[in-house]
């Protein structure tokens, strides 16, 4: 077996130290032999890494403006991995989470691979395989199976990698310039999709390649996911436009984003999450962003240099062992301990704590490292099945054993 590439997996975080240490606690146990650490961020950032006890495991890059794409280059800047990946502060990546995805190297024609991200019941999909069109606009694209798979995509369209699950080939990254800075936020690994279909190179798109993705609070967004600031979904979209649309469909695109804009934060509203007069200061602030992207300048991109340190390699703290442990939420307690007695050993654990109910299961991740899932024995996972499961206990947790089971593992045939 050939050995495993290189990786630098860059995390970039701003004001979020809580969700950064929960990320640095899951990129701590991958399953993978060959990763550095990459953290691009501003003082409070730096100081969640040292309190994790990961300051001199990890390469640190002090950052602290509000621009996405630029933060992203300072972190391409220091990577020296053959391979850059990419994961969001407030997301949590699967154990089995980088051998997967570099399964979408073994193809010498991908530039980059991408993977499936789940949402904030640790279940759901937030976003499987997609394309996108110069419009920005992404359609689903329906895959046969869990395995790889390299994707062409169709004429003026890109294949679509989410940013807080991918990863490029450090060379073509970097000469292509990284991520444009003109994207500060929104958009931006959507221009690298674009840039590489046109280029004419191939994505990979790895399913069981999965980040848990929460959606944290930040300056756009409150924590109960109500929209703050729509000023950079504008700015983004007008620049995205100018660089890949032709100008005579903008005006469509941008009567369909109004539409679509406005209709979320209705549903916003009706839920609670905004007050009736933010839908109209919120809409202002998009048209706001959209009269500043159209001057907003789009400079070409110099390529970034070479790494200035030596690969870092981080030691994982996942032994490679793993334990699953099945239990009644009356004695949530007991299991738990057992559970994290596990997982401070090395083990990659699962515990599934199920009531006498039928309610809903939920994955998180615990910041001892136990993947806990949670729910009625009678309950639905996914979320498109039936509401009632009737199971026998050792049958359902059987079940959901299996349905976790490949994604917390590595490929089979790698460490």
């Amino acid at each position: 077996m050939s050995p495993a590439p290189t990786v630098s997996v860059v995390v970039v975080s701003r004001g979020r130290p809580g969700p950064l240490r929960l990320c640095l606690a899951g990129l701590s146990r991958l399953l993978y032999p060959a990763y550095e650490i990459v953290v691009v961020t501003d003082p409070e950032g730096a100081g969640a890494v040292r309190a994790s006890g990961l300051g001199d495991e990890v390469k640190v890059v002090d950052f602290d403006a509000a621009n996405i794409s630029a933060a992203r280059n300072a972190g391409i800047a220091e990577a020296a991995g053959e391979i850059v990946a990419f994961i969001d502060d407030d997301a949590v990546p699967e154990p089995g989470w980088l051998a997967h995805l570099v399964q979408g190297f073994t193809w010498p024609e991908a530039a980059a691979a991408g993977g499936f991200v789940r949402g904030r019941n640790g279940i759901s999909f937030q976003w499987r395989a997609r394309s996108v069109a110069p419009s920005g606009v992404a359609r689903d694209l329906p895959l046969a199976s869990d395995r790889p798979v390299l994707l062409t995509p169709a004429p003026g369209r890109a294949i679509k990698t989410e940013g807080t699950n991918m990863a490029v080939r450090r060379d073509l990254l970097a000469g292509m310039g990284g991520f444009d800075p003109a994207f500060r936020f929104y958009l931006d690994e959507t221009d690298l999709n674009l840039r590489l279909a046109q280029a004419g190179h191939a994505t990979a798109i790895v399913p069981l390649a999965e980040v848990h993705h929460a959606y944290a609070e930040s300056p756009r967004r409150a924590r109960n996911r109500g929209p703050r600031d729509l000023f950079d979904v504008g700015a983004s979209t007008m620049v995205f436009l100018r660089k890949h649309c032709p100008e005579h469909e903008h005006g469509p695109v941008l009567t369909a984003l109004r539409a679509d804009q406005r209709r979320a934060l209705l549903a916003h509203m009706v839920a609670g999450r905004i007050e009736p007069r933010d839908v109209r200061r919120l809409m202002r602030r998009l048209e706001a962003g959209l009269a500043e992207g159209a001057a907003r300048p789009v400079r070409p991109m110099p390529a970034l240099p070479h790494a200035r340190h030596w690969f870092l390699p981080f030691e994982t703290r996942a032994t490679g062992a793993q334990r699953f442990i099945a239990g009644r939420r009356l004695f949530a307690a007991r299991h738990r301990a057992a559970a994290r007695a596990a997982a401070g050993a090395g083990e990659t654990v699962t515990l599934l704590l199920m009531s006498p109910t039928m309610r809903a299961h939920r994955v998180r991740f615990d910041p001892s490292g136990v993947w806990e899932q949670t729910g009625g024995l009678w309950g639905r996972s996914l979320r498109e099945g039936p509401r009632r499961r009737w199971k026998r206990f050792s049958a359902r947790a059987r079940e959901e054993r299996e349905r976790a089971a490949l994604q917390r593992s590595p490929p089979a045939g790698r460490p």
